[in-house]
């Protein structure tokens, strides 16, 4: 959510970055906004009047009976008691619209960061930089499940069974290997100064509408049935939710923490879920990082972030390229974006695998996570990085490391969360 008082002031510019995203369904939300604004204030300014008449009237009473003149106080006190009727209708149509102010606020996009290129969707993204040689082998390389099921590691037909499409059973070491990376990065992460934390599960609907879009909500999230609780799509969610309402001090800053969730998403809309992949699905785990900091100093540690995702999967000897998510592929509350997509040698293509966004304050807004400063509390800025998402990293892990036997071999790095193990190979 943009500041309100960037709106009232800016309101050309704030329509140029709907547009922008190509979102021109909501450009009416602006002079909407300015409209109730301006309302709301005289109803404040009415309400500010309607009390001090009330205090001076009161002050009156006093001196009025002090005197001995209670006709005329009595008078007065049926002017005060209009005065408080008056006052309840007021406070009554101030809460309705900031209510609906707040409303309509939440749903126009974030300001974008001027270098966020301009583009209707995801086609339009922009890269960046590869990292590492993507390798195509003159030998075929099988389906990601095909290869887990050759080392017994994968059962989608049992999953089916007992919860349907976008699920699955990871077994033996494909189960092991799974841990294995979330291990490892884990232990990168802590090395890199991150506190480690297993957050919450399920976060309530204040704290889903702080940290996303509407249509985000509608698109993700899983609602507990008879209950004010979701389930997360992302460790994100309960992370930035822990600072909700929060003031911080500047010494503290930043927060930097990585923690460790399953995550649930329902993947409503056109991708839809692979029936026989583990790329697309209604489950995964996934080791993530935020960071909570001053405003000068978010962009600092957006490039950080991203760059230490980069890190992992090339410590992993896996080739990765970054791209500059594009106006139009840009979540509603997000100012900049990239997505770090690792290589495919089956597909001979890279695909996505993780994600880093700032957010600046627009999270905070939402939240209210303030920090408090010496001139006054300012609104802090959080950001979010994918360090690693299995399965989807397996499926790069397994085709990097492919080799012409159906063997496997193991990234030195996870060898010690393998017991040791240096390769996989094919069940007989």
């Amino acid at each position: 959510m943009i500041d309100i008082k960037f709106l009232r002031e800016n309101p050309d510019l704030v329509k140029e970055n709907i547009k922008k995203k190509f979102q021109d369904h909501k450009l009416d939300l602006v002079d909407e906004v300015i409209k109730l604004d301006e309302e709301n204030r005289k109803i404040k300014l009415n309400g500010d009047e309607l009390r001090a008449n009330r205090n001076r009237l009161s002050s009156e009473i006093g001196a009025l009976m002090k005197n001995g003149e209670k006709e005329k106080a009595e008078e007065i006190k049926l002017q005060v008691t209009n005065i408080n009727e008056e006052l309840v209708e007021n406070e009554k149509l101030e809460t309705k619209l900031a209510e609906e102010i707040t409303s309509k606020m939440m749903k126009i996009p974030n300001m974008m960061h001027e270098s966020v290129p301009i583009g209707e969707d995801d086609s339009k993204n922009v890269e960046v930089k590869k990292y590492g040689e993507p390798i195509v082998p003159d030998y075929e390389i099988p389906y990601h499940t095909d290869i887990m099921e050759s080392l017994c590691g994968i059962d989608l037909d049992a999953a089916r069974r007992v919860a349907g499409n976008g699920f699955y059973y990871l077994i033996g070491d494909i189960a092991r290997l799974h841990s294995a990376v979330i291990s490892y990065a884990r232990d990168f992460m802590i090395n890199k100064g991150f506190t480690y934390c297993i957050p919450p599960f399920m976060i309530r609907s204040d704290v889903v509408t702080g940290v996303m879009s509407f249509e985000e909500m509608d698109a993700m999230m899983y609602k507990i049935e008879g209950e004010d609780l979701y389930l997360i799509g992302t460790s994100e969610h309960s992370m930035i939710g822990k600072f909700k309402g929060q003031i911080l001090k500047e010494a503290d800053l930043p927060y930097t923490m990585t923690s460790y969730s399953p995550c649930f998403r329902k993947e409503k809309g056109a991708h839809g879920i692979e029936e026989r992949g583990v790329y697309r699905i209604h489950q995964f785990e996934k080791q993530e990082m935020i960071v909570v900091c001053k405003p000068e100093d978010s962009y600092d540690w957006y490039d950080k972030m991203w760059s230490y995702t980069v890190e992992l999967f090339r410590s992993l000897d896996i080739p990765v390229r970054t791209l500059e998510c594009c106006s139009g592929d840009l979540a509603d509350l997000k100012a900049k974006s990239v997505d770090v997509e690792a290589w495919s040698p089956r597909q001979q293509k890279y695909f996505e695998v993780g994600s880093c966004s700032n957010l600046t304050d627009a999270q905070a807004r939402r939240l209210g996570i303030r920090i408090k400063g010496e001139n006054g509390n300012y609104y802090a800025h959080t950001l979010n990085n994918t360090v690693v998402a299995p399965p989807r990293m397996l499926i790069a892990l397994l085709e990097n490391n492919y080799k012409p036997d159906g063997s496997i071999v193991i990234p030195e790095a996870l060898r010690p969360y393998m017991g040791g193990k240096e390769i996989l190979k094919p069940k007989e």
